[in-house]
């Protein structure tokens, strides 16, 4: 097993949300990465490249089972969904941490990830709502025109990390253009970005486009956190019953990554409950890494 202290950490790298390896969203598990710097995390998320790495550590919190910090080539997050979904089952499948229900820690808490054989299904923390921007000027933003949005609102909506999510009607999603300086005037502090999404209520499917914050408001080929996201906003818009209710959603073709996130959403007295995301982990790759100086 390699270490920092002969200057060099093991890596995996795996698809997550994905429907066959090469599909999903790229993740690297950094392992044993306590000692590493901000700096050094920072710079190895860069020379990955993917949207998110993951540097995996013991935990600090007594209820968990592993910490881990998650970064994009730019920045670190306090969470994401992909990342902990690839994580836990990454851990799981080397024989670190047993099969079942892992806690993991990270800057948003300590959240639960089930994790089987295929994939892992991660249960979002506190769930968050605020008012988000206008619909209209949203779509703006997106190069879009106020006709293209359903006219629902565009809440801020998350568990840990918030996106604002815009429906529009079918035929705009694949027009959507993000403006960055439009979007940062209209989102300022947004760490998650904008879930612009098409939804069928009788199939209970959605097809989404992400276009996340610390992406610089680049695509985003799988998204668990703005899943999650989307359905704490299917319940506060009345579109989905009381009850638990399960739905997906379609991502990453416009990037040529298709994903397929599972989302699962409880409502209880008009409020959620809790909402989970599950999707299929492919491992594609295994490898050492050198530690920055």
């Amino acid at each position: 097993m390699a270490t920092p202290a002969d200057g060099r950490l093991d890596y995996e790298v795996v698809d997550v949300f994905a429907p066959h390896p090469f599909s999903g969203n790229q993740l690297a598990v950094v392992l044993d990465a306590g000692d590493l710097t901000t700096a050094q995390c920072q710079t190895l998320a860069a020379e990955f490249g993917y949207s998110e790495s993951t540097f995996v550590s013991a935990p600090t919190e007594p209820t968990a089972s592993y910490r881990v910090r998650i970064f994009t080539p730019r920045t670190e997050l306090p969470f994401a969904g992909h990342p902990s979904v690839g994580t836990a089952h990454t851990l799981v499948r080397l024989g670190r941490l047993p099969a079942g229900v892992v806690h993991q820690e990270c800057g948003a808490g300590v959240v639960a990830v089930e994790v089987d054989d295929a994939g892992a299904r991660l249960t979002g923390g506190t769930v968050s709502l605020r008012p988000g921007p206008d619909a209209a000027a949203l779509a703006a933003a997106l190069g879009l025109d106020a006709a293209d949005t359903t006219g629902r609102p565009a809440h801020l909506v998350g568990c840990g990390i918030d996106f604002a999510q815009l429906e529009v009607r079918p035929g705009a999603l694949e027009r959507a253009v993000p403006d960055p300086r439009a979007l940062d005037a209209l989102l300022p502090g947004v760490q998650g970005g904008v879930s612009v999404l098409v939804w069928d209520a009788e199939a209970r499917r959605g097809t989404v486009r992400v276009l996340a914050a610390g992406l610089d408001w680049a695509e985003d080929p799988a998204t668990g956190s703005a899943a999650l996201g989307t359905g704490i906003w299917l319940a506060t818009e009345g579109l989905v019953p009381e009850g638990v209710t399960d739905y997906l959603l379609a991502q990453g073709a416009a990037v040529e990554r298709p994903s397929e996130l599972a989302g699962r959403v409880t409502v209880g007295a008009g409020a959620v409950t809790e909402v989970s995301v599950a999707g299929a982990v492919r491992p594609v790759a295994t490898g050492t890494i050198r530690v920055p100086a």
